[in-house]
């Protein structure tokens, strides 16, 4: 069990950091606009493609997006 808990530990930091890293991008393209360089993705661009993909599937959707919620707000 100890490396079960290891990998779920080690998932969980990874996720943070994907979330933390997500973050940063969608400031920096606040701030500098579309064209950041050093990041190479529309990160608000997938970030809205994904909620309206959520929001077109109506109620699946929003049950999709309550699961993603808890799956990242569980300690």
């Amino acid at each position: 069990m100890m490396i079960i808990d290891t990998i779920i530990a080690m998932c969980r930091k990874i996720t943070e950091l994907g979330i933390a890293l997500l973050a940063v991008a969608v400031v920096l393209q606040i701030v500098f606009g579309t064209a950041v360089p050093f990041i190479g993705v529309d990160a608000i661009g997938n970030v809205t493609k994904i909620i309206s993909g959520l929001g077109n599937n109506g109620l699946v959707g929003l049950i999709a997006a309550a699961v993603l919620y808890n799956v990242v707000n569980k300690k």
